[in-house]
């Protein structure tokens, strides 16, 4: 999936109710998250919910970014977030305007300030590992 179907799957809802479950239907697609990485380590800070964030390199610089939450709305945000990282370049991750595509679905002015603020946190979080996994491939 790309940001664009989602954006056009966004804009075929009728309201923000549909949108809120093909949100969560999205979550519901997440690969399956490793057990064993729902630690600490793997925490992002500054989320209302619980959020794991496991982000790596290869030697050509491609991420593979794998997440989960637990909450259904979070893990939504999460599979967007994929959508727009997993399986692309560092240099992607460093300069797609993912703001500017949230901002296009409308995301931002129909979630509560906490989930925002949520929301920044796991960007951030993704954007400074990739940065730090791009000197060190292969590690989180």
């Amino acid at each position: 999936m790309t940001p664009e179907k989602v954006l056009k799957n966004f804009n075929r809802c009728a309201d923000w109710e549909e949108r809120y479950l093909y949100l969560i239907e999205l979550g519901e697609r997440l690969p399956a998250y490793p057990f064993d990485k729902q630690q600490d380590d793997y925490l992002v800070a500054g989320c209302q919910s619980q959020v794991w964030v496991d982000i790596r390199c290869s030697k050509q610089g491609i991420l593979t970014l794998r997440a989960t939450s637990d909450s259904s709305i979070v893990k939504g945000l999460l599979s967007l977030i994929s959508i727009a990282y997993d399986q692309q370049s560092v240099e992607h991750a460093k300069c797609f305007d993912v703001h500017a595509w949230f901002d296009s679905l409308e995301l931002k002015s129909h979630l509560t300030p906490g989930r925002t603020q949520g929301l920044d946190a796991i960007i951030q979080h993704v954007r400074h590992i990739a940065v730090q996994t791009e000197k060190a491939p292969l590690l989180h």
